[in-house]
């Protein structure tokens, strides 16, 4: 059966669930990244986090802020921080309108290698976008596509799964992996963190 681009395109209400539910369900899913000339650069989300209300680590967990408030709008929206000063990472809006909840998308396997960067000198493809810092250098994510809606014709949307990846997830070819996140202290014992297992572009502690 042929799938259409517009079923492919995944709508801000099956993302309006906690960001618990939605983390292992992006598994498998495809970003896209479009350019200003139209160019589009995609890759399979590999590896993410979840964050919601009641989690200490949560960017929200404490006051709503001009920073973390996109985080209590509506489910599809884009949240995009910088940590360290340097490195940003790319978060999609989950749950419920006022409800503040996001997954941290960690790593993506991309399908094509972009444009700006120079292949030979690049000697392990897959990790290029192994780690969420890395993830938004390869697809030139900046804080100028935080709270940006999600949707074909955006700088960024998302893709289900392929019906090859539904097949190969149900025989078991393919599996996940449910763990402790990364690289915070305050909730550091919920295991908020899905990843494709036995993948090279998942991150690495």
């Amino acid at each position: 059966m042929n799938v259409t681009q517009s079923e492919l395109i995944v709508e801000p209400s099956w993302l309006a669930r906690p960001s618990t539910e939605v983390a292992p369900d992006l598994l498998g899913c495809t970003l896209v990244r479009q350019l200003a000339d139209g160019q589009t650069i995609r890759g399979m989300i590999v590896e993410t986090e979840a964050y919601g209300p009641g989690d200490p680590a949560c960017h929200a967990y404490r006051r709503r802020t001009a920073r973390n408030q996109v985080m209590f709008g509506p489910a599809g929206m884009s949240y995009v921080y910088l940590i360290y000063g340097i490195y940003h990472c790319f978060n999609i809006v989950t749950d419920l309108d006022g409800v503040p909840s996001a997954v941290l998308v960690r790593a993506l396997l991309l399908e094509t290698m972009p444009p700006w960067i120079d292949s030979r000198q690049i000697t392990k493809p897959d990790r290029l976008a192994a780690g969420p810092g890395k993830l938004c250098l390869a697809l030139q994510i900046d804080l100028s596509l935080t709270a940006l809606e999600l949707r074909a014709g955006q700088p960024l949307w998302l893709e289900h799964r392929s019906p090859k990846f539904q097949q190969d997830l149900a025989s078991g070819a393919i599996s996940f992996v449910q763990t402790t996140r990364i690289g915070i202290t305050a909730g550091a014992e919920l295991p908020w963190r899905w990843y494709l297992a036995k993948c090279a572009a998942v991150s690495r502690l």
